[in-house]
């Protein structure tokens, strides 16, 4: 396995039982594109697959048959170049040359791309069904990796197919984006001088995307790196990839940007109500699309303390796509120092607030750990008061097993944060509200989430526990 591999231990765990078991393995990878599926894959294994094929977007059966030929080619070191008319023989020469191959362990078979293979019409997973049902698995010694982006083709047509491959696979890996630590690991991998501060700033920007990461320059700061990636030009690496993002995962992605758009331009999320009168359309099409952005981590559902399900905020979830719509679409560009020339405005400031929530919303197993609560069970959820007089709210609300809930204010700040005196009446009001309100049988703790801490004064007293950045890596 490659030193080159940052993080993704659950995964490399998993991958190293397949090669340890006494069964054939059926692996399933996918994940939001760029997120390193390929990566992954050919760095644990070193690129020593008995087979590997990777499909080729909007390329036809022919095509794509074509170029499986050439690869069976390749891997049997042929001088003849097999040409099979259907997938059915193309499979039937993979097991030829799998049964050819005298190397010891598991022969690893590596499909990437596996939904653009499967073209219009094309009888690919017919046959790939009966490449696993009728011969691989009832060996002991293959391997076989289906991976690719397209999540919606990926969970009908393998994880949840209602045909052959109905509960055939034996091992679902869903690559998701690096947490803090990881981005910290990655960085320090390639010599950026950066603190925390600077990565969560980063984070809340390209998200714990791998390929976003590896464009940054180290030898410029991260707003100069922004300008580059975003707004150097029409053309600008991070600018276009958002035309590619939502159509390499789904087949119709227009209701799936709209959906993202709008929860996008609404700092509190919306309701699905809301969400159905925005977009304009509902019923099964509304449910598909937020149930295909909730499993490509794009959005989340955000529940209200004491509210039932179906009262769920929906929130975007992905940074990228977030940042894009508060700062980039729409945006005609006027100079290569945009961002730079921006990082003290209002908007820039109300945008850090909002992405440095959802940055610990995405990090609750790291305060739980800070607050010493990992083992207990907790329910997360945010709060706002049903007051029409009122706009109490609370960022993040964890409900404990032990009968104790901490109430969260969550602050970005580029120094210690001081409570002033109307700062702690806010709170203790908005203690009283939720109190009053909810009826809850829980003790609260107040708690602060903050940057760098908060300073100790005669305002703070009432603050039981405190999380800082560095504890979310």
């Amino acid at each position: 396995m490659s030193t080159k591999l940052i993080g993704r231990l659950r995964e490399i765990a998993e991958l190293n039982k397949c090669l340890s078991s006494d069964r054939s393995e059926f692996v399933v990878l996918y994940g939001r594109r760029r997120i390193g599926k390929t990566f992954l894959v050919r760095q644990f294994f070193d690129n020593t697959f008995a087979f590997s094929y990777t499909g080729v977007k909007e390329y036809n059966r022919v095509q794509q048959l074509n170029n499986f030929g050439k690869a069976l080619q390749t891997y049997a070191m042929a001088s003849h170049r097999p040409q099979p008319r259907d997938w059915d023989e193309a499979f039937d020469l993979l097991q030829q040359l799998l049964m050819a191959s005298d190397a010891p362990g598991k022969k690893v078979v590596f499909l990437d791309e596996m939904p653009w293979i499967d073209s219009h019409k094309s009888g690919f997973v017919a046959a790939l069904e009966n490449f696993w049902n009728g011969w691989a698995a009832h060996r002991g010694d293959i391997v076989l990796i289906a991976c690719g982006s397209a999540t919606s083709w990926i969970v009908n047509k393998l994880l949840h197919s209602k045909g052959g491959l109905f509960n055939r696979t034996t091992r679902h890996i869903y690559l998701r984006p690096f947490t803090l630590g990881e981005v910290e690991q990655y960085l320090d991998a390639y010599d950026f001088a950066w603190n925390r501060y600077v990565i969560a700033q980063c984070y809340m920007i390209l998200g714990g995307v791998p390929f976003y990461l590896s464009l940054l320059d180290r030898s410029k700061s991260l707003a100069q790196n922004v300008d580059d990636l975003f707004f150097s030009s029409v053309n600008a690496p991070l600018r276009v990839e958002y035309g590619e993002l939502y159509a390499s995962l789904f087949d119709h992605p227009d209701g799936y940007i709209a959906v993202v758009k709008a929860l996008a331009g609404q700092r509190g999320g919306m309701t699905r109500t809301q969400l159905a009168q925005k977009v304009n359309f509902e019923g099964d099409l509304l449910t598909t699309v937020l149930r295909d952005l909730e499993r490509c981590d794009f959005i989340f559902k955000a529940m209200r303390y004491g509210n039932k399900t179906n009262n769920a905020i929906y929130q975007v979830k992905d940074f990228y796509s977030l940042f894009y719509y508060r700062f980039v679409d729409g945006i005609v560009l006027q100079s290569h120092d945009y961002w730079a020339q921006r990082q003290n405005t209002p908007q820039v400031v109300n945008w850090q607030g909002l992405s440095f929530e959802l940055l610990c919303m995405q990090h609750i197993e790291a305060i739980n750990r800070q607050l010493g609560i990992s083992g207990i069970q907790t329910t997360v959820s945010t709060w706002r008061s049903k007051r029409p007089d009122s706009r109490a709210q609370i960022d993040l609300v964890i409900e404990r097993g032990d009968r104790f809930v901490n109430l969260c204010e969550i602050k970005f700040a580029n120094d210690v944060y001081t409570i002033d005196k109307a700062y702690e009446a806010r709170m203790l009001e908005r203690k009283t509200q939720f109190l009053a309100e909810t009826r809850t049988r829980h003790s609260p703790l107040l708690t602060m989430v903050t940057t760098f801490g908060i300073a100790r004064n005669k305002h703070s007293s009432m603050i039981a526990s405190e999380v800082i950045l560095d504890n979310l890596f």
